[in-house]
């Protein structure tokens, strides 16, 4: 399940999108936006600059600006960043111990082809497919 941490990440990031034209974006003009209280905000943007998804500036003018064009962001980068591990189940996480069970678990390949749908669903979808609109019937 995707917690508030990851749809928020997503919703800041989709609005530094459609509003940096004029350069850095000020979170309390995100937080009034997008209706997020700036505190959590604040929680959430460490994680998104520390993986080199935003750059900051402070001081009259700043906020957070993204590194890249809005095509060159996934949805999957943004909310493994925001959520880590989007494994639904331990044995698939990164860096997991072989689980004993594994060779006969009759459940792992459900876990596994949920995990490579979900991923490959949100590889598949950039920020630049949000801001365009083209995200269909959801």
């Amino acid at each position: 399940m995707i917690s508030t941490r990851g749809r928020y990440s997503l919703r800041i990031m989709l609005d530094i999108a459609c509003n940096s034209s004029t350069g850095y974006v000020p979170m309390r003009d995100v937080a009034k936006r997008q209706g997020i209280s700036l505190k959590y905000i604040e929680r959430l943007m460490p994680a998104l600059r520390t993986a080199k998804l935003v750059e900051s500036c402070h001081g009259a003018g700043g906020g957070y600006r993204l590194t890249r064009a809005p095509e060159e962001y996934t949805l999957w980068e943004i909310l493994e960043c925001a959520e880590g591990d989007l494994a639904p189940v331990a044995c698939l996480q990164k860096d997991a111990e072989r689980c004993e069970r594994a060779e006969g678990c009759r459940t792992l390949p459900v876990w596994k082809g949920f995990y490579d749908m979900t991923r490959e669903y949100f590889s598949g979808m950039t920020l630049a497919d949000l801001t365009a609109d083209v995200i269909e019937n959801l």
